[in-house]
């Protein structure tokens, strides 16, 4: 075994005590009451790495591994994201990879300044509404070549390497191309994934032979091999981005789509760039709360925690059964109606800014806020809301990663192919699917996420950013539409609750997938009495485990630049691990 994997064994079990006195809080109450508990006494499953060196925190602990041995070989939190990042579009193809989208906040620790990285693809030039009623589509296709757009992810990476990175692309993809080449056995929830979309798998040639083994799905434990995977990396680690943009892949990936009857071209993705952006950020209760501005949904989590912000959820607290967290059922029934209305403008508002006026600053307007938390009835739960009117300007299958290095630099990335394998789609040779986030388009032309070419779609992946005083933590939770509200959830619990990242990420959850109606799923570690309060209200409980994933699952990482300790957290709904960076030897 590893020596560092020693080390991580060592470091998983330091003192609970440690760990929580590294957060300030809203609540001095509440900050008092947790750095008193005894480790026997929590509520959480697992302790947080903690650890001088960097840490990188992932859904597959084999990808988090490739990015620790990163940082232990000189790179920083940005080439071990990179490096983690490729690794788990191997591990885990159905969710992510490079015909998928990404965005990242990076914090650089010599400028103490954020960095926001929007690498979402557009559609092609001529996929459009006009385009696809000509073929006798009436509504956007969720499936196949007409719900793909330009792949995101690889022009991202090569963003974030050229920006922030020390090492290039043949060191950061070599791991990912081995485990590709050499092949790695399946994990736990992975193989679930793969066996639940096995049916759809093995109707289509190319699926077939890309991620079948004799025929079936890969099972717990086997070993599964891309070879073609491992051949379109190799060209990237060669050739750099334009490999796969205006290369041999870009090539391909059009030579199919005009095969099936798509449209998109060699310009579409040659002509494609992502977009360096100023993150978008709220004050909440002295804590800066960031995300990536529009097109995706990280204003709904913004404007969520500014409507939450009006009651004094602090004081909303339930004496808590083992592992139920303190939430009591005013601060669910508060949350899971600031959800309502902050996912009500989401739906209205929220589409390409280069395409539509988008009110930013009114959604995060604190007044804004206010006028829509009076619209919340403290005892009844509202089931159909009305987006409201903000001020205008003049004139999801996801995989989650973050890291964090020995200086302080700190990226929060998330990655995705939209949809289980994506578009369930692969061009020939290549071994990655290509994305279905077109589907996320609506044909009306009236509304801000309308198709047209050359535009991105509403995106739900977002990455976090929180901060206060000398403290800094990147965080994301996956799951689709769940991850505005769950964002919001995570950062109430560490401000408001007083959790440190390792019980935030944990804590009970719940999540609204719906825009309208009073249904929600909630997981059966609340207390009953809660759940039978919230009902009393009319929400309609959708009773879920112990740890669903139907909440999504998360990673987090956190720096104390005071002491210059990093901590790492991650999501017991997920196989994840948070990783410290091994030893450097001689």
């Amino acid at each position: 075994m590893p020596s560092f994997t020693k080390i991580s064994a060592i470091l998983l079990s330091l003192s609970l005590a440690l760990s929580i006195s590294a957060l300030p809080t809203q609540s001095n109450q509440s900050q008092s009451s947790r750095a008193a508990q005894k480790p026997g006494d929590r509520s959480e499953t697992r302790s947080m790495v903690i650890t001088r060196g960097g840490i990188v925190a992932a859904e597959s602990p084999l990808a988090a591994q490739v990015g620790a041995q990163i940082l232990a070989h000189g790179g920083n939190a940005i080439d071990a994201i990179v490096a983690t990042n490729a690794a788990i579009g191997v591990i885990e193809p159905m969710m992510n990879g490079i015909g998928g989208d990404l965005f990242a906040v990076v914090y650089d620790a010599k400028t103490k300044k954020l960095y926001g990285l929007n690498a979402s693809g557009w559609a092609p030039k001529n996929l459009t509404i006009e385009f696809l009623k000509s073929k006798g589509i009436d509504k956007m296709p969720q499936f196949g070549i007409n719900s793909v757009t330009v792949p995101g992810a690889v022009d991202g990476w090569a963003q974030l390497l050229s920006r922030f990175g020390t090492k290039k692309f043949p060191e950061v993809l070599a791991p990912a191309i081995e485990l590709a080449r050499n092949g790695f056995p399946v994990a736990e929830w992975d193989a679930s994934y793969w066996s639940a979309e096995e049916s759809f798998l093995k109707a289509d040639k190319n699926l077939a032979a890309t991620y079948l083994i004799d025929g079936h799905a890969p099972r717990l434990g086997e070993i599964f091999h891309n070879p073609d995977l491992a051949n379109s990396l190799d060209l990237i680690a060669g050739g750099g981005r334009d490999a796969f943009y205006k290369g041999q892949l870009a090539s391909r990936i059009v030579d199919f789509s005009k095969k099936q009857g798509g449209a998109m071209e060699l310009a579409d993705l040659a002509d494609y760039s992502a977009e360096w952006v100023e993150p978008i950020s709220i004050d909440y209760r002295g804590w800066t709360v960031s995300e990536i501005p529009p097109n995706g949904q990280g204003i709904a989590a913004l404007e969520m925690l500014n409507i939450m912000e009006n009651f004094p959820l602090a004081q909303y607290t339930t004496t808590p059964e083992a592992n139920s967290g303190p939430r009591s059922a005013d601060s669910y029934h508060i949350a899971i109606e600031a959800k309502k209305l902050a996912y009500a403008d989401l739906r209205r508002y929220i589409g390409d800014p280069r395409f539509a006026k988008i009110p930013v600053a009114g959604l995060l307007d604190k007044a804004y806020a206010a006028r829509r938390a009076k619209l919340i009835d403290a005892q009844k739960a509202n089931c159909h809301v009305d987006p409201g009117e903000p001020a205008f300007p003049t004139g999801g299958d996801t995989t989650y990663l973050t890291a964090v290095d020995k200086d302080g630099n700190m990226v929060s990335l998330i990655q995705s192919n939209y949809a289980g394998f994506g578009a369930r789609i692969v061009a020939d040779g290549t071994g990655f699917v290509l994305q279905d986030r077109g589907g996320l388009f609506v044909l009306d032309p009236a509304s801000p996420d309308a198709l047209a070419g050359r535009k991105r779609p509403l995106h739900t992946i977002i990455p976090g950013f929180l901060s206060h005083g000398d403290t800094r933590i990147a965080f994301g939770i996956m799951g689709g539409f769940n991850q505005a509200q769950a964002h919001a959830q995570f950062v109430s619990d560490v401000v408001d609750y007083g959790m440190n990242i390792q019980e935030a990420m944990e804590a009970p959850r719940f999540v609204k997938y719906s825009f309208d109606g009073c249904d929600v799923s909630i997981e059966d570690r609340v207390p009953a009495s809660v759940r039978e309060a919230l009902a009393a209200r009319g929400h309609q409980i959708d009773l879920r485990g112990n740890y669903t994933e139907l909440v999504g699952g998360g990673q987090a990482v956190q720096r104390d630049f005071s002491a210059g300790v990093n901590y790492g957290a991650s999501d017991p709904r997920k196989d994840g691990s948070a990783i410290p960076q091994p030893p450097t030897t001689k």
